[in-house]
Formats: C-alpha cells, sequence, structure tokens
C-alpha cells in the first residue's frame, strides 16, 4: 500500500477482515485514542481509500447453489464491442463480477446462479445472444477453501 503509514496500513488490514468491529474496538486494536481513529478512518474514507462497506452472503443459504468462473472472448476487437459487453455485464444479476484481463481472451467472469440449469439459460439465452461473442470457457467451483473478498 503506497502513501499509506503502518497504522493506517493496519486499520485497513482489520476492516478488511472485520467491516463492523466497533471504532473503540479498532482504535484499542491499533493502539490509537478511539477519536484519532475515527479520524485516520474518515480520512480513508474520503480519500476513497475506503470505498465502502458490505455485507458478505452465503451463497447456500441465498438460494446460490452453482458457482462458475467464465472466460470470454469476443470476435470484435473495438472499443464499441467491449462497451457493449460490459453494458451487459453490469445488467446481468448473474454476474457477481467482470474483469477485462490480458491474455488469450478479454473478460474473467464470476456467475452465481440458482443451478445448472438456470446456469444453461444464462449461458444460451443471456450470453449467447451477444453478437461478438466468440470464445465462451466455464470453470465450475467445486470448492473455495479460502476466500478474500470480503
Amino acid at each position: 500500500m503506497t502513501g499509506l503509514d503502518k497504522i493506517s496500513e493496519h486499520i485497513l488490514r482489520i476492516l478488511t477482515q472485520e467491516g463492523r468491529i466497533s471504532n473503540l474496538d479498532l482504535a484499542e486494536r491499533v493502539g490509537l485514542s478511539p477519536s484519532a481513529c475515527l479520524r485516520r478512518v474518515q480520512d480513508l474514507e474520503r480519500r476513497r481509500v475506503i470505498t465502502g462497506y458490505k455485507a458478505v452472503l452465503d451463497p447456500f443459504q441465498t438460494g446460490i447453489g452453482f458457482i462458475a468462473y467464465v472466460t470470454v472472448g469476443l470476435s470484435r476487437h473495438t472499443k464499441a464491442a467491449q462497451e457493449e459487453f460490459e453494458r451487459l455485464m453490469r445488467a446481468a444479476p448473474q454476474v457477481r463480477e467482470c474483469h477485462n484481463i490480458t491474455g488469450t481472451v478479454e473478460y474473467l467472469l464470476r456467475v452465481e446462479v440458482r443451478d445448472l440449469a438456470a446456469y444453461k439459460h444464462f449461458h444460451t439465452d443471456y450470453m449467447g445472444a451477444f453478437p461478438y461473442l466468440d470464445t465462451l470457457t466455464t470453470m465450475v467451483v467445486m470448492g473455495s477453501p479460502k476466500d478474500d473478498r470480503a
């Protein structure tokens, strides 16, 4: 982390693991007074180092039984084709992450749906309708022994 001192880095490490920690507990863990700690957190938020807080949901408790990473290659490599694809992905609730990547394909998606039938519908009817789709490769998640996204 560039431009941050050790205390701010420590605050960020704790908040990424325990986003709902009280300011009092956070201050104690990093060795600051509660008011100094709060000022630091507010400064990190103001500077957009911290861009938000979110709830992490258990996929199975919310009806998600099928998670896959999908690589997508486009047949057209224009800015307009990429912008159209990215608009389509932002509108798809099944797509939890969309990354423009380097390599032999343009995108890596994280797709979460109810089951295989729901994925087949997404794959065929949603992705298959995109006019510049060239390749689509699905890798099904069988387990996640480590997941630090939240």
